[in-house]
């Protein structure tokens, strides 16, 4: 019951139209866009004679591997709440006020979203403690959020790809079986470039970034200060989470302990001790009344159901994706491209561009790393061309073209825990757009063979 490619392409090209004619023609929040490509694949299938009970364990095996992504998720959101109501937030809102300025703010967002995402290897974490600490900040200093989102997701994504802490720097090399610490020194030549770019234009879209009054910011600041005990130790429970981060304990955990340390200081420092209003807080979010609009935008953040948007997004994209995948569609398309790519710089820029394509259609970024590594290995081996173009092709085409995919799983995380959409950071995400166009130069500007001992020698 193998589809032709001409077959799977068209499956392809009219789920495409009816996901985009959705988004774009009749204005669908994505869970529908997604819907409605997910009715016709399925509804296809079942036509071409394959059961509905199969369609559906595709479906299922599909929301499966997103399990971890979505606890991840629920854990953040509650996260965000108990460090809102802790204090801890704020507290961070408080200092960043009097020491980041307008100006100067999306290169310095930039950098601690660097430094904190490479500490902890993990995107999500950055933009779930520092990111949403700094989108308050941007929010009172009157910078564009777009803007400040493009800065911060680009930062926490360079950690993603770099650190040797990070599981995506760890799972594309071991697929092709190249060292992790080779695989990070023959990144830099995407990285450097991208990351030295993305600081320049940081520099000059955040010179042009925010006129605020300082009386707003003394404003914001005094109604924090009546609002919650500011104080270090509210820091304890963040600080917490980014030692086990730093110490590789799983993310779960982690997180967890993040939640318990923060609710025990809410108590400590806050006084609150209202168990009943905690559980309230960890649900929907903090919700107190301010006398300042920007102060009550800022703090009114988190909570389980924060992410429920997030969350049934994800789960509607990777079923739609278990499906393409469970019937052949994916695996088919890779392979007849596969098949007839000739040139060395053509197979490599059709890996990057093999993973952008999972990403859009399956919106897993772990998919979109494997499926193309075990597709493109045998003929980066037949043509001995050296691997480390294909781990890194994986994770500029995988790791980081996932936020920028709306119905992706990082993209509908940062978009929900920022509050800013993807389609409105993407032009801000500098980093992660300029990453994957440095791949498709360099696969056809440097050798790409596997330099042997007699040619070192040489």
């Amino acid at each position: 019951m193998r589809m032709s490619f001409r077959e799977s392409a068209a499956i392809l090209g009219i789920s495409i139209i009816i996901l985009l004619s959705a988004l774009f023609g009749a204005k669908a929040e994505p869970h529908l866009a997604i819907l409605s490509s997910l009715i016709f694949v399925s509804g296809y299938a079942v036509y071409r004679g394959f059961k509905f009970e199969d369609v559906e364990h595709h479906m299922i095996q599909g929301i499966r591997e997103a399990i971890k992504p979505i606890l991840i998720m629920l854990l953040v959101g509650m996260t965000i709440a108990v460090w809102m109501m802790s204090g801890a937030v704020p507290t961070l809102l408080h200092f960043g006020l009097s020491t980041l300025s307008a100006t100067w703010f999306a290169p310095s967002a930039l950098l601690i979203a660097m430094v904190v995402s490479t500490f902890t290897g993990s995107s999500f974490t950055t933009i779930g403690t520092v990111g949403v600490a700094l989108m308050g900040i941007a929010i009172a200093l009157g910078v564009n959020p777009a803007l400040a989102a493009g800065a911060i997701i680009s930062g926490a994504c360079f950690g993603d790809k770099m650190s040797p802490l990070s599981d995506t720097t760890n799972f594309a090399p071991g697929i092709v079986n190249v060292s992790v610490f080779d695989h990070i020194r023959f990144m830099m030549g995407t990285t450097i470039p991208a990351i030295t770019i993305t600081f320049i234009l940081f520099f000059i879209f955040g010179r042009s970034s925010g006129n605020v009054d300082s009386s707003v910011v003394q404003t914001t600041q005094q109604e924090l200060a009546r609002l919650f005990d500011l104080s270090p130790w509210t820091l304890l429970s963040p600080l917490l989470v980014m030692v086990l981060a730093l110490r590789k304990m799983p993310v779960i955990p982690t997180l967890v302990a993040g939640v318990l340390s923060g609710l025990l200081l809410t108590g400590l420092v806050q006084g609150n001790w209202n168990i009943s209003n905690w559980m309230a807080v960890i649900q929907n979010g903090l919700k107190l009344e301010s006398s300042s609009e920007t102060v009550t935008s800022i703090i009114s953040k988190g909570g389980l159901q924060s992410m429920m948007w997030s969350v049934s997004l994800v789960m509607l994209a990777l079923a739609f994706g278990g499906v393409l995948r469970g019937i052949g569609v994916i695996d088919v398309v890779i392979e007849r491209t596969v098949s007839r790519l000739k040139r060395d710089g053509s197979i490599i820029s059709s890996v990057a561009l093999s993973s952008i394509g999972v990403n859009f259609m399956a919106g897993e970024q772990y998919l979109s790393i494997l499926l193309p590594g075990q597709a493109f290995k045998k003929i980066f081996e037949e043509r001995q061309i050296d691997p480390r173009f294909l781990s890194r092709s994986l994770e500029d085409g995988g790791t980081l073209v996932n936020p920028l995919i709306p119905w992706g799983v990082s993209g509908a995380f940062f978009a929900s825990t920022l509050g800013v959409p993807v389609t409105e950071y993407i032009p801000f995400a500098f980093f992660l757009l300029l990453s994957p166009l440095f791949t498709f130069l360099l696969a056809f500007l440097r050798p790409t063979k596997i330099e042997t001992k007699q040619s070192l020698a040489s």
